[in-house]
């Protein structure tokens, strides 16, 4: 186990900034003032050590015993699960699990969220440095973190009037600068994606013909300080009908069945259908899973029912952090629906409406390559709609296939 001592200095006290080196492993006690910081930092009883950890690279710290020793008052929600410290000039406030940290109502990104550790809550340090204005740097040769905090003066009561002159006050010595930390780009709000789509396609028009001239076309939008976020999928799907039928002519046709129940040929064509929905989404958990309800639109090129219908479903999305990062939904569509009329002076059902109705799913998972200090970056994955008859469908219909493209956040 290291040993890690969390000192605290009056004003005046300076140090040269060292390099940070590497931060140990494992539970470390932390010393304060050259006593050990307990729950009330007033009261000093040994053998109730809180306890400072060092887990993955990043030194956890109590939000609660450090933020009292400084001087500032410590609230939390009802929930339980954001804590907010407040001081003349700042306040902090930070939620378990979330990897951001509110600071004079300006929301800054954390490289990892708070956590609870043996039912106390735990910060990375450097929020301590960057919430009240404490200057934190770490010695590895003696295994020290040195936190250097400057209260801000208290004024001196009113003056008496005295007798004689009143003694020269002692000049007060500046406050050690703190250093500006060079942050991070700050947390995403949206982005806007394409992409090159290549899936096959079976209806009654094709058995499972390759889309060449296909794409997918995405953007979504996080509320700020909302859990709100919504967001627009649209994918099209363009492939040549089967040639599943020759006349003696040497003329090629497509067989396929027909809505009102018969089977009929068309000349071999390039069939298009693609599909529209628009998602209000609800951030439930961390990080960026949300469930939402969605407006779909599916339309083609071919004289079919064109589509429509609400439904409900699930999305996962990307983080945008350095890396890999994984995203997906699916979505449900039980209703989809639409009104076709024959129009055929040959077939005795011309003139005839018909409601076409289809449960359509529509899903998406994928990875995401970003840079925080790039806005642009690359992702790709698999998506697909499926749907199944529910009335007057000739059959079911599967689109699916791979997908690769740019998208840029901002």
């Amino acid at each position: 186990m290291w040993l890690i001592a969390i000192v605290l200095f009056g004003a005046g006290a300076g140090a040269q900034a060292a390099d940070l080196g590497s931060a140990p492993s494992g539970e470390v006690p932390i010393i304060f003032n050259d006593h050990t910081v307990y729950a009330k930092p007033d009261t000093l009883r040994r053998g109730r050590v809180l306890a400072a950890l060092v887990k993955g690279g990043q030194i956890y710290v109590p939000l609660r015993s450090m933020f009292e020793a400084m001087g500032a008052t410590v609230e939390v929600s009802p929930d339980g699960k954001t804590v907010t410290a407040e001081k003349p000039g700042g306040s902090v406030s930070v939620t378990l699990g979330k990897a951001e940290v509110v600071i004079n109502g300006e929301s800054r990104p954390l490289d990892v969220p708070p956590m609870v550790y043996r039912g106390v809550m735990l910060v990375p340090v450097r929020v301590i440095s960057e919430g009240l204005g404490a200057y934190v740097q770490w010695v590895p040769e003696k295994r020290v973190v040195v936190v250097r905090f400057i209260p801000a003066p208290i004024p001196p009561p009113p003056a008496v009037i005295p007798a004689t002159p009143a003694p020269t006050a002692p000049p007060t010595m500046a406050p050690v600068p703190t250093p500006t930390p060079t942050l991070p780009p700050r947390e995403y709000r949206g982005f806007v994606e394409a992409a090159v789509y290549a899936p096959r396609s079976y209806n009654e028009f094709s058995a499972g013909e390759f889309c060449p001239d296909t794409y997918i076309f995405n953007a979504a939008y996080l509320f700020k300080h909302s859990p709100l976020a919504v967001k627009v999928d649209y994918r099209q799907d363009a492939y040549v009908t089967s040639d599943n039928a020759t006349d003696a002519f040497a003329n090629h046709f497509t067989g396929f069945a027909t809505i009102d129940g018969g089977f009929a040929f068309t000349s071999v064509f390039l069939a298009k259908q693609s599909t529209f929905d628009a998602r209000v989404e609800y951030e439930v958990a961390a990080p960026r899973i949300y469930v939402g309800v969605g407006y779909l639109k599916a339309q083609n090129n071919y004289g079919y029912p064109n589509l429509s219908g609400a439904g409900l479903g699930i999305e996962k999305l990307p983080d945008m952090r350095s890396g890999i990062n994984l995203f997906g939904s699916i979505f449900y569509y039980p209703t989809a629906t639409g009104t076709y009329t024959v129009d055929n002076v040959l077939s005795p059902n011309n003139g005839v409406r018909y409601h076409q109705q289809y449960g359509i799913t529509k899903y998406d998972i994928g990875l995401a390559l970003t840079s925080r200090r790039l806005p642009v970056y690359l992702y790709g994955g698999v998506a697909g709609d499926h749907y199944g008859p529910n009335q007057n469908a000739p059959i079911g219909q599967t689109h699916d296939g791979p997908y690769i493209g740019l998208g840029v956040k901002f």
